[in-house]
């Protein structure tokens, strides 16, 4: 145990800016702030995690300076001198002694299960029970707000044949304007490709109730999160009108979540995401709940970076079924490359690493001109190249 004892526990703060604007209902990003973890070991063996989540608090409960705070503070004392190799043992001790804080949670389990697969020499999916698939199907982001330049953007990945699937934010204007925006994008892409919607709770259900039928009779394929987090009963009711399929996202905070919304069948699909279930090993427990209850999976992301983006390319390539495939483009949304070997994007999907533990080493040039508490002085960063 001497050697595998957690000396080290750092987190880092990245503010790294996007391509774009990205437009959601609860805010616009200009840059994403990516919270990294670091756990060393007494014998050199180091993991890593990431925490991030999105627009600091206008999208839920947790901020990139409070999971950096919280782990700081509360989880870093229970982490130095345990025994790394039972990350098990640990995460069930955080559970205990820290309530919620899911994104913290799950930046440390990463970088935990990332050193157990480093020693062991294997894949951190093999530690979930293996996996299925090397490769996930990924969809693209549409969120500049403007139509004209979503489909130029669109067109742009058709071209290259990088994404055939994209997902439209919604929610800022009215029903009516949003409508429009979708149905002529979707107009532009015919049935090159699939488009969905993403409301981030942005619609009260009356608004909703207008809103579905026009987004049917427009060829959308998918509703994300379309009213209140906590309206399931009004989840239920929209999801009952069968008109497209329904997908719940902010609503879910882990299997727990999961199984209330799967008992008031209140979601045809359920938006698979780390962060905000908590962990992996808590993400694998609410797919069990959503295979049972025959809910549909898509495959969600925070926009994380390359490190969460691996973490959960590990988890999903373990599950039989993503039936609506996955999000997992937050590196391609960033300016800057934080790994040393890019995450490798092409023909729609992105394949799964297949290294030690989440097989991804950070850039440390990158991070070094990047974190928030960087020495006030000019840093030059490479562009990274685009991914192929």
């Amino acid at each position: 145990m001497q050697g595998s004892a957690i000396e080290v526990v750092e987190t880092i703060i990245l503010d790294v800016p996007t391509i774009r604007p990205h437009v959601l209902s609860v805010a616009t990003m200009q840059s994403q702030t990516v919270v990294l973890v670091r756990l060393r070991c007494a014998d050199g063996v180091e993991g890593v995690g990431e925490g991030s989540t999105i627009g600091g608090l206008n999208y839920g409960g947790e901020s990139p300076e409070g999971v950096k705070l919280a782990i700081d503070t509360y989880f870093a004392p229970l982490l130095i001198g345990a025994d790394s190799t039972r990350p098990a043992a640990i995460m069930e001790n955080l559970r205990r002694a820290i309530i919620d804080n899911r994104f913290a949670k799950n930046a440390v389990e990463t970088a935990l299960l990332d050193i157990r697969g480093k020693r062991l020499g294997v894949p951190v999916s093999e530690l979930l029970g293996g996996r299925i698939r090397d490769r996930l199907p990924v969809l693209w982001t549409l969120a500049s707000g403007d139509t004209a330049r979503d489909i130029a953007e669109a067109e742009t990945m058709l071209a290259s044949g990088r994404h055939s699937a994209f997902k439209l934010k919604i929610g800022k204007r009215s029903v009516q304007e949003d409508v429009a925006h979708v149905a002529a994008i979707k107009r532009a892409l015919g049935d090159r490709a699939s488009v969905r919607v993403d409301v981030n709770q942005a619609w009260s259900e009356a608004a909703a109730k207008r809103a579905l039928p026009l987004l049917a009779d427009a060829g959308v394929d998918l509703v994300e999160q379309p009213i209140r987090a906590h309206a399931t009963a009004g989840m239920a009711r929209l999801t009952a009108m069968g008109l497209v399929p329904v997908m719940a996202d902010e609503a879910l905070h882990g299997p727990e979540s999961g199984y209330a919304l799967a008992c008031g069948q209140a979601a045809d699909v359920f938006a698979l995401k780390i962060a905000q279930s908590g962990g992996l090993t808590e993400a694998k427990r609410l797919a069990g709940v959503a295979e049972a209850a025959g809910i549909a999976l898509y495959g969600g992301t925070m926009l994380e970076g390359g490190v969460g983006t691996a973490a959960s390319a590990q988890l999903f390539a373990t599950l039989a079924s993503l039936e609506f495939g996955t999000e997992l483009f937050g590196p391609l949304l960033l300016t800057q490359e934080l790994l040393t070997e890019p995450l490798h994007y092409a023909d729609g999907c992105l394949t799964v690493p297949n290294g030690p533990g989440l097989g991804v080493r950070l850039n440390e040039d990158a991070i070094a001109a990047l974190r928030r508490d960087r020495p006030a002085r000019p840093s030059i960063i490479t562009p990274k190249l685009a991914a192929g």
